[in-house]
């Protein structure tokens, strides 16, 4: 039997392992860190003695990889969220606060009742967002749409921000298209907030870790790729410290690692090269009785917190004009905006601050540009991670979308 060999354990390779472990092909696993999940993961945080996650990966309820991937994994039941759609805000500004319920269908019945809608905005408004759903995949945002009003300021923007995790005025205006025609264009149903409970690694990573020890594949931790070796048009071995794996005629290798580390490994290779940071928070402390899951603020540095039985939680997105601050100072500014946001004391809890600066690709039309397709030009060789092009931003539904694909193409090349 032929084997797939795939480069990285993060949710990408992981996808890729499971779909190929479902179609019965034997998979060997290798990942540089000590534990699989890459940028999604979960771990014990000494300093609020409770097990947090890097950060707080939001997925909607209509995201069909997500679906597919924990379906094949059999963590269905892994998620949680509300039972409609529903997005909080407050303004921390004006003090305002209002939530906007969209309508569960595609038809947008919602936008036509000002207790449902945003406010400040008449249904006209939305319609204003009809040219994006078209947008050309050089253009920006700015762009087609106006970036400014009530709409904008206290819906659109916040949401765009935090799935593209780019500026959204200067951001792609087809990446940012891809969202809407997959949320908004098709109604509440498709894009009912999800979290993963109890936290990320007990959704996407130990089911699936389960599932290939099952399926009798392997995975090696701790083991970094140093050289890609190939011949003429095919990889013929995989070199790491320790030893060096041969890749058989019939054998085909998934990478699944980040952009940097697949440029150093294949230069040839076309990759984004300009990211976003994203700092999340985490605060040991109840959140008050009745306070939303998810809340957008606005007027603030903190951007979305999330309520937990236990904690609190806040996101920042494109937060490279903050992520080189000092850790402390993080805390205190981003627990200022929560105590004003739920009405909280202002002494601060403990805390942690976690800071990925290199959490996505810059979701531009430039660096969008420099996404490449999962196959390459070496036959047996297939890429896959958020930042492959799969027509959407680095989210978890786009690395998880590009693991199937890459699956599809590596199984297609190395019969059982």
């Amino acid at each position: 039997m032929s084997t797939v060999h795939v480069v990285g354990a993060g949710l990408a390779g992981l996808a890729t392992a499971a779909a190929l472990i479902a179609r019965g092909a034997r998979v060997v696993v290798y990942e540089a860190a000590g534990q699989a999940g890459g940028r999604c993961r979960s771990y014990y945080d000494a300093a609020l003695d409770c097990v947090i996650d890097n950060g707080n990966h939001l997925v909607l309820s209509g995201n069909p990889a997500v679906r597919q991937y924990l379906h094949t994994v059999g963590a269905e039941s892994a998620l949680a969220g509300p039972e409609r759609a529903e997005f909080s805000f407050v303004d921390l500004t004006s003090g305002a606060r209002w939530t906007v319920r969209p309508s569960e269908g595609p038809l947008p019945g919602w936008i036509f009742d000002s207790r449902r809608r945003v406010p400040g905005t008449a249904a006209w408004d939305y319609a204003k967002l009809v040219p994006l759903l078209i947008a050309g995949r050089s253009q920006r945002i700015a762009d087609l749409i106006p970036c400014q009003g009530p709409l904008w300021q206290r819906f659109v923007r916040p949401l765009l921000l935090a799935a593209l995790n780019t500026e959204p005025e200067n951001a792609s205006a087809a990446l940012a298209a891809a969202v809407l025609r997959q949320t908004l264009a098709k109604g509440g149903r498709a894009y009912r907030p999800r979290i993963a409970s109890p936290n990320l690694a007990a959704a996407f990573v130990e089911p699936a870790l389960r599932f290939l020890a099952a399926g009798e594949g392997m995975i090696h931790l701790g083991q970094r790729l140093r050289r890609i070796a190939l011949d003429a048009d095919r990889v013929a071995a995989l070199e790491f410290p320790e030893n060096t794996v041969p890749v058989s005629r019939g054998d085909t290798v998934v990478l699944a690692t980040p952009p940097w580390i697949a440029q150093d490994l294949l230069p040839a290779v076309p990759a984004p090269i300009e990211f976003h940071a994203i700092v999340n928070a985490h605060f040991r402390i109840a959140p008050p009785r009745g306070a939303p899951a998810m809340l957008g603020v606005i007027g603030g540095i903190a951007e979305w917190i999330f309520a937990f039985a236990e904690r609190i939680s806040v996101t920042v997105s494109a937060a490279d004009a903050i992520v080189d601050r000092e850790r402390e100072a993080l805390a205190r500014t981003l627990w200022a905006d929560v105590a004003r946001a739920l009405d909280l004391p202002e002494a601060l809890p403990p805390w942690q601050i976690v800071k990925e600066k290199r959490a996505t690709f810059a979701a531009t039309p430039e660096q969008a540009a420099r996404r490449p397709r999962a196959a390459t030009a070496w036959r047996n060789l297939f890429l896959a991670g958020d930042w492959i092009d799969t027509g959407l931003p680095a989210t978890i539904e786009s690395a998880l979308r590009s693991g199937q694909k890459a699956a599809q193409l590596a199984y297609a090349g190395a019969p059982v």
